[in-house]
């Protein structure tokens, strides 16, 4: 491999903004952490601010990281999401005339089901469940109006930005990858397609263009290995209990002009799911030796840290277990004790990643 790398969001945004702070100097702690600590020499930065990406890119940029750069905007027309692309792709020049060695453009990913216009829904949450798109995937009707919204966006990008281009895409996605300087795929391992998780990858080393994992890993309670729900379902109960009846009606009740604060509404996971770091640890440690036994050209763990799934030590809220991160986020103002300068704590996961990428020196 030539990339090793981890996925780092400074914002995604999808019902509420998934890096709710954003603070330069933490940043650059956290890219420095990921450099010298976790030892990657890549990393994909994620987020929907266009700003923030590139300052993000810029300090990791001049901190000698590898940069894949992923703007991201979900749940908007084909028009407004190609608009937004090739504004980011103009910034993002800047960038690459700077370091034109370093610096990758992900133009996009998932976008059958996170963009509007492919398959049905007006978000992801409906496209995702809706029979209709299910059809639709089945008989692949899907790729033609994804390529062709490829071609226009890589066309429009190709004119601001000058540097290599990818995509992350979706496995069932069949991409036209001759536009693209790379083959990027999101590929995580559930339990009913671990045997063949390797062999699903052969058509993409059949384009014989370099091969990016550019997303994969798994959550942090035990089962998540061999359970569905382990890959994308959601182990958080949403139904409604006294507490948030109470939240809701007193939001409703507040404003915050008056300099009042709303009351939080807070949820819970569903019962009897178990804290387990160490299958987090060797499910990916078995996924990158075995990535790295297919000689794909890099690999990014998703996902270094997730703000809005907080670690506690109640299992009931320690909404850390439902998520794929390396390093558990703390609250009530407390900070790490590895990192005291952090208000996270790495996991398990996050030495047996370091160990790895240390240990198995790839070429920068």
């Amino acid at each position: 491999m030539k990339f090793k790398g981890v996925t780092y969001d400074v914002g995604m945004v999808m019902d509420g903004n998934w890096r709710p702070s954003f603070d330069m100097k933490v940043v650059h702690r956290e890219l420095e952490i990921i450099q010298n600590d976790l030892h990657c020499n890549a990393v994909r930065i994620c987020g929907f601010n266009i700003e923030r990406l590139m300052k993000s890119a810029e300090d990791a940029l001049e901190q000698g990281l590898n940069v894949w750069l992923s703007p991201a905007m979900w749940d908007k027309s084909p028009q407004k999401t190609m608009a937004y692309i090739i504004k980011a792709a103009g910034r993002a020049e800047m960038l690459r005339q700077k370091w034109p060695d370093h610096l990758v453009l992900v133009i996009g990913g998932e976008l059958t089901l996170f963009m509007q216009g492919i398959v049905p829904g007006k978000n992801v949450t409906q496209r995702f469940g809706n029979p209709a798109s299910q059809e639709i995937l089945k008989a692949g009707k899907h790729n033609a109006p994804l390529n062709a919204w490829l071609a226009l966006a890589n066309e429009g990008v190709r004119k601001v930005f000058h540097g290599r281009v990818s995509y992350a895409s979706l496995v069932f996605e069949t991409v036209d990858w001759s536009r693209f300087d790379f083959v990027g795929i999101d590929h995580y391992r559930a339990a009913k397609i671990k045997d063949k998780y390797i062999e699903m990858l052969q058509p993409a080393f059949a384009i014989g263009k370099p091969v990016i994992i550019t997303e994969f890993g798994v959550r942090t309670y035990k089962g998540a290995d061999t359970s569905v729900e382990g890959l994308a379902g959601d182990i958080t109960d949403f139904r409604p209990n006294l507490f948030i009846i109470v939240s809701y009606v007193i939001n409703k009740m507040l404003s915050t002009p008056f300099g009042i604060q709303r009351a939080p509404v807070r949820f819970k996971l569903k019962n009897g799911f178990i804290r387990d770091e160490e299958m987090q640890a060797r499910e990916l440690v078995d996924q990158l030796e075995t990535l790295d036994k297919a000689d794909v050209e890099g690999t990014f763990v998703s996902t270094f840290i997730s703000p809005i799934a907080p670690y506690n030590d109640d299992a009931r809220y320690d909404f850390d277990m439902n998520s794929y991160s390396l390093v558990k986020t703390l609250t009530g103002g407390k900070h790490g004790t590895t990192y005291p300068d952090m208000v996270w704590e790495p996991k398990k996961s996050f030495k047996a990643v370091c160990d790895y990428y240390s240990q198995h020196q790839l070429p920068g």
